[in-house]
């Protein structure tokens, strides 16, 4: 079985896979691509994985990530400023939401949607891929997690 050993943001790609929103945070794991062929996962450390990361198998290859779609809910607001109170809201309480364009899209939690009722929010139950914002401290290897936010030395 060939082995996927790195992810890439580019590159031409040969297969993909498309995977919900759980099974894209991972450092090991057997997949089967969509064309049906079989591939270890096998990462140096966990990642989130995001739609359109190309996974690089051992030959150079590359397959692309696809969110699946799932049971998503979608929080419309009547104009910016309720969509920016209900981005606000969320993220006090920790929960993985997408910010779309003109919406945000969190997973079904009837607590989460009672609250988003109540601060003015029309809501859509659907499926649909579930891509979250990642953390403001999640990084990719190597990096510094807040080396843009300021210029100020640690020194």
């Amino acid at each position: 079985m060939i082995r996927a050993v790195a992810v890439a943001a580019e590159g031409e790609v040969a297969d993909s896979v498309t995977l919900a929103y759980d099974d894209r945070h991972r450092r090991r794991m057997t997949l089967r691509t969509d064309a049906g062929q079989t591939i270890l996962l096998d990462l140096p450390r966990a990642r989130h994985l995001r739609e359109g990361d190309r996974l690089v198998l051992e030959d150079g290859r590359r397959v692309l990530v696809r969110a699946a779609p799932e049971p998503v809910v979608e929080a419309v607001a009547e104009d910016a400023a309720v969509l920016a109170r209900l981005a606000w809201h969320l993220g006090n309480r920790h929960a993985a939401a997408q910010i779309l364009p003109d919406r945000l899209r969190i997973r079904p939690d009837p607590v989460l949607e009672d609250m988003l009722a109540r601060l003015g929010a029309r809501l859509e139950h659907r499926r649909a891929p579930f891509d979250p914002e990642p953390g403001a401290y999640e990084h990719d290897e190597g990096a510094h997690p807040h080396s843009r936010a300021h210029p100020r030395s640690h020194g």
